[in-house]
């Protein structure tokens, strides 16, 4: 079978809510205007499941061309739970009864494809697509050699465009992009009703990584001065592990705000952020759902990953270079954090005015 006869084509992204999101566009160009990629010349129909993460699930259910999500909890994933190869067994016999005609597998490129391949194969999907740095031999039937970081280094949203684009899958539109449910915007706009006039702007201090988090006095002073010298109106988001980081925040901001930490799903923070004027935030998932809603993003961004800035969106990208830049470690090895330390509150400050103007 060839890929642009594929009706049934299963995207595995096994990755956090960030990597799903950035991936949007490869999938909305796999499942095309629910006909044949570019130049095939077929109309019929084209379904698309996502085999995607816990982590992951929620932002898929929001992709557009998904049609439907399986959650997996993947054993080669570093977040995944121990557990017996059992419920492994038992998901390649449940993607096998989901008949699929193909399966593209999207990793970053220190992540082997292998063991998805595996997957794929066992359940009996005849066509395999992903980058790969040694020969799959029969796991694949289409391979891209792994051409990074030896070679090139690109933004993951490019990165995986071009893998589905080895297909002859294309979407005209590159952006990312969310599906925002009517339930989550009129949540929203219960929110925002609460709020002074001003521009909304959205803090978000947190970030899963410490590598990643920019101190949070700073936030304080930054959200201060946008509250009451540009007269922005300061709304704190986070998980609900991340309240007391908020509300040290907030209180050391010592002006008016909001928080909903802990208390929107991820249809209503991208509900929220395609309300707001702007959003600061470290280097974390959010920049990615504000990327895929339009919104503007002042991102504080420690240099672990080059890969991940904000993709398409007007946005300013804070950082201090170092000679350690792209570690890709969640804890700062050298333990400064100087890539994000030395950038101080009133650069923050000037690029929101920038692009609040």
């Amino acid at each position: 079978m060839a890929w642009q006869h594929a009706r049934r084509v299963l995207a595995v992204r096994l990755d956090a809510m960030g990597d799903v999101v950035m991936t949007g566009p490869a999938i909305r160009a796999l499942a095309g205007s629910r006909g044949a990629p570019q130049g095939a010349g077929s109309t019929e129909a084209r379904s698309l499941t996502l085999l995607t993460s816990p982590a992951g699930a929620e932002a898929g259910s929001l992709l557009p061309g998904v049609d439907d999500v399986i959650c997996y909890e993947a054993p080669w994933m570093k977040a995944s739970q121990p557990r017996t190869g059992s419920a492994d067994l038992a998901m390649a016999g449940c993607l096998r009864q989901g008949c699929f005609d193909a399966a593209v597998i999207f990793t970053v490129y220190s992540q082997s494809p292998l063991p998805a391949a595996l997957l794929c194969h066992l359940a009996g999907i005849p066509l395999r697509l992903a980058h790969c740095r040694e020969n799959p031999y029969q796991l694949l039937t289409d391979w891209l050699p792994e051409p990074e970081p030896e070679a090139l280094l690109r933004h993951e949203v490019r990165r995986q465009l071009d893998l589905v684009g080895s297909a002859g899958f294309r979407v005209a539109d590159e952006r990312l992009g969310l599906r925002i449910p009517a339930a989550a915007s009129r949540r929203t706009s219960s929110v925002l009703a609460e709020l002074s006039p001003g521009p909304v702007v959205v803090v978000h201090p947190g970030a899963s990584a410490p590598s990643r988090r920019w101190p949070a006095g700073r936030f304080a002073a930054v959200a201060r001065r946008l509250s009451e010298e540009s007269g922005c109106q300061i709304v704190f988001t986070g998980s609900s592990g991340e309240r007391e980081l908020v509300e040290d925040v907030r209180s050391a901001m010592g002006a008016p705000s909001r928080s909903v930490a802990g208390s929107l799903d991820l249809a209503g923070l991208a509900a929220l952020l395609a309300r707001a004027d702007l959003l600061v935030a470290n280097n974390t998932g959010p920049v990615h759902v504000a990327a895929a809603v339009g919104t503007p993003v002042v991102d504080l961004y420690a240099l672990t990953n080059p890969q991940h800035t904000p993709w398409m969106v007007p946005c300013r990208v804070l950082s201090h270079d170092v000679a350690c830049r792209w570690c890709y470690k969640s804890v700062c090895p050298e333990g400064h954090h100087r890539c994000l330390r030395l950038v101080d509150a009133g650069e923050a400050y000037q690029a929101a005015c920038e692009l609040l103007l």
